[in-house]
């Protein structure tokens, strides 16, 4: 069993043991990946003052995200495909998030179903939501997410169409994937990933096939999804929503103070400061640099939560002392299910815990509730010096 210390450590594992294809559709942006990158690196420009002769005794990250009690204020993030980075990985994930007691967030775009997850994990999840062309459809998933007993619907808001990845292009990754030769003779090599893949029935988008008028299988699937995310989506829609939803409605990808004032204006619970990490809009600000704008925005009027570029407990609680209720990783979690299945992402939610309960003690505070700007030193300009 190897020694796990880090984040980085899953991601070394993760990256012998998964297809190529399926690292590089994680490990990748959109265009030039600038976004992608500084998502990470613009929480290393942000450093930690750091006290002594405190108290360090009876620490707590207990804390709450939408009303619902969490160990640490982070979630799973909602990430497509996650089960062929892993046999049954959404049910995997959602039970190594439940018995940690911090929320599993289901794509649309799952392998395993709503109801497979829900039959196969006694935690409650949070079902995220893309905003689909077939409103029928979209209807019938909502209905699902509530017969399952959702905790919140995460409504993605950026993905109205397909930022360009270059990487998942190359690699052929389509639906059906039409995978190039270096990548057939890759697949031969990771032999733990076949045999969890040929030990599994679940290699297909659960959601939605069988779901969607018409889609009966991977190559009627491939049609739909072709003219499936709507570009019309606005806020009316997601008024529309909102009422067929009626529970904690969280906005996913908001990134401008204006989008944040609208998602108070249609009733949201929540909202993420998020740029899909990096793989939509390639340019766009990181998620830690776009923060405080959005904070000032809206101040307590909703809740702000942040996702993507997260990769250590620093970094949630940087974004956390920034402002942020909560934080989301995606990554760092796909880290740990490919490289370990279930106890991978157990031992990431460890990691990360383990680093935000110390640097929080060294910043000298024992609540993660009263955490705030005093413990960080940011650079002038960070959020504001733009032209």
């Amino acid at each position: 069993m190897p020694v796990i210390t880090s984040i980085q450590d899953l991601k070394r594992i993760y990256k012998r043991r998964v297809p190529k294809m399926f690292y590089d559709y994680c490990e990748s942006g959109s265009w030039t990946e600038q976004t992608f990158r500084e998502n990470v690196s613009d929480f290393e420009k942000i450093h930690l003052r750091q006290r002594v002769a405190v108290d360090m005794t009876n620490r707590t990250t207990a804390s709450k995200m939408v009303g619902q009690d969490v160990a640490m204020p982070v979630a799973i993030a909602p990430v497509g495909s996650t089960g062929m980075h892993c046999a049954d990985g959404e049910i995997k994930a959602a039970n190594a998030a439940g018995e940690f007691g911090v929320p599993f967030t289901l794509s649309t775009m799952s392998i395993c179903s709503i109801e497979d997850v829900a039959a196969n994990s006694p935690y409650p999840f949070w079902f995220q939501l893309y905003v689909m062309r077939d409103d029928s459809f979209q209807r019938n998933v909502i209905e699902r997410a509530k017969a399952a007993n959702c905790g919140a619907l995460v409504v993605t808001l950026d993905l109205q169409i397909l930022g360009q990845r270059h990487k998942d292009i190359k690699n052929g990754l389509t639906i059906p994937m039409r995978p190039r030769l270096g990548n057939i003779i890759d697949l031969a090599t990771k032999w733990r990933w076949m045999a969890g893949m040929a030990g599994t029935k679940r290699r297909s988008f659960g959601n939605i096939i069988g779901h969607a008028k018409g889609v009966s299988n991977l190559n009627s699937l491939s049609a739909w999804t072709e003219e499936a995310f709507d570009p019309r989506l606005d806020w009316d829609k997601v008024r529309e929503i909102k009422k067929l939803w009626g529970g904690k409605l969280i906005l996913k990808g908001i990134m401008d103070a204006q989008d944040a004032k609208m998602a108070v204006k249609v009733g949201a619970d929540a909202i993420i400061v998020s740029n899909h990490g990096g793989r939509q809009l390639d340019g766009a600000l990181s998620s830690i640099r776009s923060l405080e704008r959005i904070l000032d925005a809206v101040g307590d009027k909703i809740e702000v939560h942040l996702d993507s570029g997260i990769r250590s407990g620093q970094d949630v609680l940087k974004a956390l002392a920034m402002g942020a209720k909560g934080t989301y990783i995606g990554r760092a979690a796909i880290y740990g299910l490919g490289a370990m299945g279930q106890q991978g992402v157990s031992r990431a939610l460890e990691v990360i815990h383990k680093e935000l309960d110390l640097t929080m003690a060294f910043c000298g505070h024992r609540d993660i509730s009263d955490v705030d700007r005093d413990i960080l030193l940011v650079p002038k300009g960070f959020s504001d010096n733009w032209a």
